[in-house]
Parts: structure tokens; sequence; C-alpha cells
């Protein structure tokens, strides 16, 4: 074989060490825990002594830089085993192993970035292969470096269909800086894992989805050092048959030990056998150096280079002018990457494609994958990512949005058809819980803009901003109520309309600005006077504008929006004044699942309109006249 060395045996030999010293540091610190998972620890043993000391190039020192190697623990359970492993570097101390799941401690039974050699959080399995995806991407087509990406699957996690999508995305862009290795330990959590040790099955499987697959013993470190030497011309699967509690005679290859540290006792029996067979080998094996080939990157202070070019009263859809604004970001940083759905033509992220076609990745109808791939491109601060598809289809990968929020991850993401406002597309295609789905992640920020002019500065914020940002744009071309010279920031609302008969405050976002600005200019003729304000970000809400303009109008709140009743603008607004004395507030949103039919008159059949924002002032109006 071409590249391929076989190690000596005194290499062999340190290698077994390693995989032996990682069980007994795993076992060591799931005892002192009192939880972790040991027996899922211990089948990777060898596979990760390898990878670590004999095929991955990395400097232990630094485990972000840029020219590293990366390595994905998809089986997030065998944390212990990670941690382990880092210890043998030295870049952790052996005695801060014992801290394992400690309140004050690093070290949490999942690997999350709170360690520096951790790139995105795992533990809710199946993601870490899309995530795999993410920076191999990177690496070929964008970074243009020689690192390669290393991502433990376990054989449990092998059902879950997002594992799927991430093999064929990488077959189809030809992945060959990726090797998958699958811990086949053949057990499960509550039961065996459905093909057990029929590795055949896995390779046909793998082969399938057009990954080069080869079957070793993952106990071997002398199959694991060849195969894992192979050179690749495609993505690589090494399935590798394991044995769940390898070292721990007890629980080897049993059930009922998944999730169980082992009592004290039989802890020590154990690791007194296992370092029974550390055998002297007088050679210490060091990780080898990087190649220093990835590109310098700055991703601070993504700005466009000019300020929006629209005119008040032009008309304009808020996803297209997502799309031009996105190109137009483009131009002013070449690590600028968008991501879709095969929706591009609908989310206009298609413009970003047309005019910077090598940063654009198709990923086709895979929204799980999707979001998996942005993570992994967003990592070690390489690309400053979007990634659009319809605001509907996001809820199906939130596992994706909430690891992202728990990795720490800056993307970038944007919902376009949202609402009914989509029309006859009906209610499978209408965005209506999204805003409630993107409230619920920790120190997200939602956008929710209402012409071209916000929608382009809140792109501009979002590259900016840290942590997952959603932009929730809409179908209906509306007029630009903005100058271009508008001033827009995170958290801060615009009044839009106001004067000093104001006597009720309307909150709308997005459409239903548009609607309530109508139903202003139709009270005037009345003699009755409305407050419009555009909150701009949901979350953060400007609650202390919202507040104030209410106050001034005696307490009289209205918020009208384009989604469910549940966790949208009109709960957020409740959140933000609930301790505010003498607020009435009335909540206009979409009650119950609708149906196909024209915009307007969807906004009209289901009482979000400038008809029904008129009606409601009224009443809101004859209320306060008939209290008093």
């Amino acid at each position: 074989m071409e590249d391929y060395h076989k190690p000596d045996q005194q290499t062999v030999q340190a290698l077994r060490n390693i995989a032996n010293r990682l069980r007994i540091n795993s076992i060591k610190a799931t005892t002192a825990a009192g939880s972790g998972y040991p027996t899922s620890c211990c089948s990777p043993a060898e596979i990760m002594s390898v990878l670590f000391f004999h095929t991955m190039k990395y400097r232990p020192e630094d485990p972000k830089n840029p020219n590293n190697d990366r390595f994905i623990l998809s089986k997030g359970h065998a944390a212990p085993a990670l941690y382990s492993m880092w210890a043998e570097t030295g870049f952790l101390k052996e005695s801060e192993l014992l801290s394992l799941c400690q309140v004050d401690s690093t070290l949490e039974a999942h690997p999350t970035p709170k360690q520096p050699f951790v790139d995105v959080a795992t533990g809710s399995l199946g993601q870490g292969l899309g995530v795999a995806c993410g920076m191999a991407y990177t690496g070929k087509y964008f970074d243009k470096s020689s690192y390669r990406v290393y991502c433990l699957l376990g054989d449990g996690e092998m059902s879950e269909g997002a594992v799927w999508e991430a093999m064929a995305f990488a077959s189809y862009y030809q992945l060959d800086n990726l090797v998958a290795i699958l811990d086949i330990n053949r057990l499960g959590q509550s039961e065996p894992a459905p093909l057990q040790h029929h590795v055949e099955k896995y390779q046909k499987r793998c082969e399938a989805f057009g990954w080069h697959s080869i079957i070793v013993d993952g106990h071997s470190v002398e199959e694991l050092c060849k195969a894992l030497s192979q050179p690749r011309h495609q993505p690589t699967a090494i399935i590798a048959k394991t044995i769940k509690g390898k070292g721990i005679p007890v629980a080897e290859d049993k059930m009922g030990w998944h999730a169980k540290p082992l009592p004290k006792d039989m802890a020590e029996t154990v690791t007194r056998d296992l370092q029974s067979r550390i055998l002297n080998s007088n050679k210490r094996l060091y990780p080898a150096t990087p190649t220093e080939d990835a590109p310098p990157v700055s991703l601070r202070n993504i700005r466009m280079p000019s300020g929006p070019s629209y005119k008040p009263g032009e008309k304009m859809s808020t996803r297209k002018a997502y799309g031009m604004a996105l190109a137009k970001l483009g131009r002013y940083n070449e690590r600028v990457v968008a991501l879709d759905g095969d929706t591009k033509n609908f989310t206009c992220s298609e413009i970003f494609k047309n005019e910077h076609p090598n940063r654009y990745v198709e990923c086709y109808i895979a929204q799980q994958n999707m979001v998996s791939v942005a993570m992994g491109c967003a990592t070690r601060e390489r690309n400053v990512v979007f990634a659009s598809t319809l605001a509907s289809f996001f809820t199906r990968a939130y596992d994706q949005l909430r690891m992202a929020a728990i990795s720490e991850s800056n993307i970038n993401l944007c919902g376009s058809h949202c609402g009914l406002s989509i029309g006859e597309d009906g209610p499978s295609q209408m965005g209506l819980e999204d805003v409630a789905m993107f409230r619920s992640l920790p120190n997200a920020t939602v956008f929710y803009p209402s012409d071209g002019v916000s929608t382009e500065k809140a792109v501009e914020l979002a590259a900016n901003t840290k942590g997952v940002c959603y932009v929730r744009t809409s179908g209906p071309e509306n007029s630009i109520i903005y100058n271009s010279n508008e001033d827009f920031h995170v958290g801060q609302a615009k009044i839009v309309c106001q004067s000093k008969d104001d006597q009720v405050t309307v909150i709308g976002a997005g459409v239903t600005v548009h609607e309530a600005l109508a139903a202003a200019e139709q009270l005037k003729k009345e003699r009755i006077f409305i407050r419009v304000i555009d909150p701009f970000t949901i979350k953060p809400l400007d609650a202390k504008t919202i507040i104030d303009q209410a106050r001034s109008t005696r307490g009289r709140l209205i918020t009208v929006e384009d989604h469910y009743y549940e966790g949208g603008l009109g709960e957020a607004v409740c959140s933000a004044v609930v301790n505010e004395q003498g607020f009435s507030l009335h909540r206009m949103a979409v009650s119950h699942v609708p149906r196909s039919g024209k915009p307007a008159e969807l906004l009209k059949a289901y009482g979000i309109d400038r008809d029904a924002i008129t009606q409601a002032v009224r009443k809101m109006l004859s209320s306060s006249a008939n209290a008093k």
C-alpha cells in the first residue's frame, strides 16, 4: 500500500497502552462522578488511541489551531474517553478527570465547547457526521487546506435518518478528507442495535451511499493503523467491530450496563487488571504536526460596502431583499457563504448563488443536515454562514438548532414564506410556529424585518451577532417604509407612525406593520389616531420603547402578527409588560390551522388585516369609554 508504513512493535504496544489508560481513566472518572457511560468509553479505546497518536495531525497545546485535523465525537456519551485522550496529550491533567460532572467543572457528561478541543456540543445522537461534513466541505472547497476531519459514531445512532442525510451529502460532494469511524459494539441503550455485529450489512449500506468502506477489528491497533492510512478518493467509513465494555469482564458484551458507572470496589479491581496489561514501552508517542496551509481568516466587522439603495414607496418582498442583501454582503467578504435546501428560488438565496457560485452550498431537501453542515462550516471562525429554507421546514431541524445553541454556534438562518401571507400553498408550507421555536433557543436573536431596508440591515447585523440568528422573511411585496440612512440595532424598535393625539399603540411585525399603517390611515378619517411600532427584533424585544409608547396612549396596546398565538410576538409583548399597571393588551394572531387562499383573503379571514385592526382599535376605545 503506497502511503502505509506498518508501525513497529514498540509503537503498537504504546498505542495499546494508551487505549488501556483511556479505559482506566474513563472508569475512574465515571466512578468518581457516580454517573456516566464507562462501557461506551471502553469499546472505542483503540480507535481513539490510533486516531490521536498515529493518524491525526494537530498541535495538542493549541486545539483550535485552524491547521489541525478535526475530531467530532458524535457518540457524545463517550465524553470521558475524549477527556482521557486529551489528558494523554498533556492538555488536561489526569486529576481533572475526577471532576467529571461536578457543577463547577468544565468536563460535562457530554462534550460542550467549554473545552477548547470541543468544536460543537454532541450528545443528541446522529448529528456529529453532518457537522463533520460542514468542516470537511470548508477544508476542501473554502480553505483548500490539507486538514482532515474524523467523526466517531456509535452503532445506535446509525438508526438516525440525519446520519444518512450526511452520508449522502459527503459522497455527493466527494469529501475525500472525511473519515467516519463506526464503533459497532452491538449493544444500544435498552436492547441490541438492529444490525448487532453484522458489520457486512453496515458496509453494504455505506457503500450504497457512495462511501469507501473498510471492516476492521476495532480492538486491533494494527488493523486500525492500516485502514486509517489508506489513500482516499472518496469519503471513508471504517466499520470497527468492537465489544461494549471491553476490559470490564463482568460487562463485556452484556446488556444492562449502559449508563452505569462501576461501583468503587469493582472499579479498583478492573483498573488493577487493566494496569497489568500496560507493558513497558520505551517509545513515547507524539501527534504529528499539521501542515500550515489553512489561510488566515478575519470575520470581524463584516459590513455592507454601502447603504441600502431602496427608495421609500418602492415595492419589494423581504425574501427578495434577503437574497439581494446576502449577495451584497458576499461582495465585501469572501468568507460569507450561503446554504439552502433546494428552495433557493423561494428564499431568493439564488441571487447569492448566481453572484458567488463557489460559496454556495446546495444541501437539497435535508434540512436537518443543512443546519448541521452550517454548524460545521462556522466552526473555528472559518466562515460567516447563512442557511435558508422555508420557515415551516426549520421545525423538522429543531433538535439541530437546539444543539447549535448549546454549541454556542454562530450560524444565521433565514426562514421565508412565513405565515398566512404566502397564500395559496396552504398550511403545510406556512411558517406559523417558527418565532416560538427560535425564541425558545438560549441566546438566539430573532429578526423580523418589515421592508427591504430593514431586511438588509438585519442581514448585516446577523453577520456580526454571536449565537444563532434567525431572519424571518415574507412573500408579499410591500412598500419601503424606511430611508436608506435609517440606523438599526439589535433590540431596538422603530416607531413608524405617531402623533401627539395617539390613543392606542399597535405593534405589528413584517407584513402586519403594513396592515397597521393602512389601519392608521383609515382611522385617521374618523379622527382616531394610533401609534404603530415595528419591533425589528422579536428577541431581544425592545421592552422599554414598547412600555414608554404604550404609556403615552394610556396603556392601550394591540399586537398583531402573522403567526399562531402561542410563543409569538404577542406573548413576547405580554412578558415585557406583565408587571406594568394600567395596561390593556389585546392580541391578534392566527387562531387555528389555516387553509389555502389569496394572501389578502387569508389575512382578512383570520383577523389580522387592516380592517381587523381598525375594529380592534374601535373596540378597545369603546371599552375604555364604557369603563369610565
